[in-house]
């Protein structure tokens, strides 16, 4: 799968999840996929809070290695 659609494939995931993040004054933003591994950036209460980790790898990790073939991995970038 090219990276391109992958990215694509990503994007439309965190689409479903963002509504969630938004609730709790949160938000993410997809900064690359590489060799299967999802860089994120935290945005907002997201980027600050104690149960961001939680969020990042039981959640939107959990949701995208599910849903995207080829994710490996989902990591925080700042």
């Amino acid at each position: 799968m090219s990276d391109q659609t992958m990215n694509e494939q990503v994007q439309v995931v965190l689409d479903k999840l963002r509504p969630f993040l938004l609730r709790d004054g949160g938000d993410c933003e997809l900064v690359d996929v590489d060799d299967g591994v999802v860089k994120l950036r935290l945005l907002g209460a997201c980027g600050t809070c104690p149960s961001s980790t939680i969020t990042l790898k039981a959640g939107i990790e959990r949701a995208l290695l599910e849903e995207v073939p080829g994710v490996v991995e989902v990591e925080q970038v700042f």
